[in-house]
């Protein structure tokens, strides 16, 4: 082959080449057009701009009053732009920067005026299109901010940009907090209204186009503006009165600080309702204050002690086991109860002997419950504990808020049943219940039978609109009759106007009903037997006679002073008992007015006027004219006088009954003939007239 042929070959074998690689090239660009051009658009967009997502101002969490509890206020975090227009050209930016240095450090004092301006000055350098300038900034700031130099030359010129977050705030700080609760994404289960409801709360998050600069960084593409607007969340309108709250916590705090006590709560609840006015708990720190961190009211169950009678006698009452006035031996305070265990001893504060069933429960006697209960039940476990789990005792609450703690009621199925646990649940062990399900017990006693679900949110809103309502779920409708309900009332009441806390909460403006709980708490794997711990309790409601709250106080372990019942948790409950009767109106009614004398009598009829003035006198039924003061009051009674009748003068019978009349015309000689039953309206011959004995008279009675 000639060296011209040659060359030809190669540089048609070449030109070749470069025709199927061009052509390679093509197809391959029209593929990536055409067929993965989506694909790879997608990719460009991801790695260059993205949506974030922009979260929803929470919805405001309210008291029972529209009072602000929880509530969302906007914060923001300030970055710049260095290289906006407007701001561009170095004579503009270095002309303001340190106008705008000066500026920031007056607002700000914590950096110097020099030290703002360097920050400046370096963002600057850099060319960075997203520098941080302040953090946690206020609405208030933010308007002053937006009218400093370089800044105020307009949204997109000034190179201002505006990153707004939301702060949750509780503007009466530690006022119920814990039930309040708090947003925390680290934590599974929802803590407190804030969990609970947090899908009515958090409202929808909006949408914001963010774009990539070179330094990696991601800055909004519209400086502060959403594409996708967020939705505020829903108001949750809650029950707690601020007010009560208040004197609830105080009340709690002192006494646990008195007693130096490791923790404590009080919950206060509308009978009717079921719904929760205050609920405190306080739990001593390291450095010996007490703050709110665990919510002991609704998640604490423990063995109650004597609170736990109530349900005791309830069921030993609706039974027919025994009446309040069946009497027991208190053995001196001091029992083995159970026949031939002489290592089982049931002791009792007070050293009673022979005592009814009511004093054994307004002195709480250990020895009479377990006595009672032994006797009638030891047979037939399974009748008292029946009768207990009909009380849904067992059961937990179904409460709005998560926590609450199981409540256990044994059977003799339990692994842990013994000869023991019988009488010991007669007086408080061996079961549990948090302070929440004992305190919708006894509040059934007070609502009439009617057991309901303590409720902690009213209604949800939008708007100040109306979007659901809650109310109190029906546990059970009568949880015993009426009968036995009308002794447990009493037996109540008389617990604190002749049983041991008489001298504490007793108030003479408005009457208590309630029952005292002095239980020993186990220490931990030590049991019961070293370093003896107590839980002081009082459970009860007011006023005793119309009931309009129920409440509980429970301290945990008090260690100075005494641990009774009645002289650690007594006070608390007296002390907002007593703040509770005077600030709600519909329990306190101001005395009625009396009138000088009485406007009206009672209707009566006429008669012996000396028996008429002595039933006046029992019902202090005061005399026309007279006085309600008894210090200034001159008369003892309605005015009477009686009628003298002269011999052979008809005496006036009407107004009289039937009786009366015969004795009066009779005594006087005349013949009566009546007809009609009732009062006499008439009579044939006037009253005063001269006829002589033995005549008729007529009188009609109607």
């Amino acid at each position: 082959m000639s060296i011209r042929s040659n060359i030809l070959l190669r540089v048609y074998l070449a030109f070749g080449l470069i025709l199927i690689l061009a052509g390679a090239v093509m197809v391959q660009v029209v593929r990536l057009q055409f067929v993965q051009g989506k694909k790879w658009k997608t990719m460009s967009a991801k790695l260059s701009t993205h949506y974030e997502a922009v979260e929803a101002a929470r919805g405001n969490i309210l008291a029972v009053d529209g009072s602000l509890l929880a509530t969302s206020v906007p914060e923001y975090e300030l970055h710049m732009d260095m290289m906006a227009g407007g701001i561009s050209e170095d004579k503009v930016f270095y002309g303001k920067v340190d106008s705008l240095a000066l500026k920031l450090s007056r607002l700000y004092p914590d950096m110097s005026e020099s030290g703002f301006s360097r920050l400046l000055r370096d963002a600057r350098k850099d060319s960075s299109r997203y520098a941080l300038i302040r953090r946690k900034v206020t609405y208030q700031e933010l308007k002053l901010i937006r009218k400093f130099p370089l800044f105020n030359l307009g949204k997109y010129k000034g190179g201002l940009i505006v990153v707004e977050q939301n702060l949750r705030i509780l503007p009466f700080r530690t006022l119920a907090a814990r039930t309040i609760g708090y947003k925390n994404e680290n934590v599974k289960n929802a803590v407190g209204l804030e969990g609970a409801y947090s899908n009515y709360i958090n409202g929808e998050n909006g949408k914001r186009l963010m774009q990539r600069t070179a330094g990696g960084t991601w800055i909004p593409v519209n400086d502060d503006d959403d594409e996708v607007p967020a939705v505020q969340g829903a108001d949750i309108l809650s029950t707690i009165d601020v007010n009560f709250q208040d004197v609830a916590q105080q009340a709690l705090k002192a006494e646990l600080v008195k007693s130096q006590a490791d923790h404590g709560c009080v919950i206060l609840m509308e009978v009717a309702t079921g719904e929760i006015r205050a609920i405190a708990n306080f739990t001593r720190t390291k450095d010996g204050d007490y703050q709110e961190k665990l919510n002991y009211a609704i998640s604490d169950a423990t063995e109650p002690g004597s609170t736990f009678k109530l349900a005791t006698y309830m069921t030993l009452l609706d039974q027919h086991k025994i009446d309040t006035s069946s009497t027991v031996d208190g053995e001196g305070g001091k029992s083995h109860v159970i026949p031939g265990n002489n290592k089982y001893t049931v002791t009792d504060v007070e050293h009673n002997n022979i005592i009814s069933a009511k004093e054994a429960f307004e002195f709480s006697s250990n020895v009479a419950a377990a006595k009672f209960v032994y006797k009638y039940y030891n047979s037939n476990p399974s009748e008292f504990i029946d009768k207990l789990y009909s009380y849904h005792l067992n059961e937990k609450l179904d409460l709005q808020i998560s926590g609450e703690g199981q409540p256990l009621i044994k059977t003799p199925k339990s692994r842990s049943w013994s000869k023991l646990t019988l009488p010991q649940m007669a007086y408080g062990y061996e079961e549990k219940l948090t302070p929440l399900q004992l305190l919708a017990f006894y509040n059934s006693v007070a609502n009439n039978g009617k057991m309901i679900a303590p409720i902690f949110v009213r209604e949800i809103q939008r708007m100040g609109n109306t979007v659901e309502q809650f109310h109190a779920r029906v546990i059970n409708p009568k949880v015993c009759s009426d009968e036995t309900l009308g002794k447990l009332r009493g037996m109540l009441e008389g617990v604190v106007t002749d049983g041991n806390v008489r001298k504490i909460i007793k108030n003479p403006l408005y009457t208590v009903a309630g029952k005292t709980g002095t239980a020993q708490i186990a220490n931990g794997s030590s049991g019961y037997g070293v370093n003896k711990l107590h839980q002081a309790s009082f459970c009860g409601y007011f006023p005793a006679d119309h009931p309009k709250y129920s409440m509980i106080v429970v301290i945990n372990n008090p260690t100075v002073g005494s641990y009774l019942a009645a002289l650690v948790a007594g006070p608390v409950f007296r002390q907002i008992a007593d703040r509770v009767y005077a600030s709600d109106l519909d329990i306190n009614q101001a005395p009625p007015v009396h009138f000088v004398g009485n406007t009206t009598l009672p209707s009566i009829k006429q008669g012996n006027t000396k028996a008429l003035h002595t039933v006046y006198n029992a019902l202090n039924v005061k005399p026309l004219y007279a006085s309600n003061t008894p210090s200034v009051d001159t008369s003892n009674g309605i005015t009477y006088q009686e009628t003298d009748y002269k011999s052979g003068v008809v005496p006036s019978v009407v107004g009289m009954d039937l009786s009366d009349a015969l004795y009066r015309l009779g005594n006087a000689g005349y013949k009566v003939i009546a007809r009609g039953s009732g009062m006499v309206t008439a009579q044939s011959v006037t009253g005063g007239s001269e006829i002589p004995k033995g005549s008729k008279i007529t009188i009609e009675l109607q």
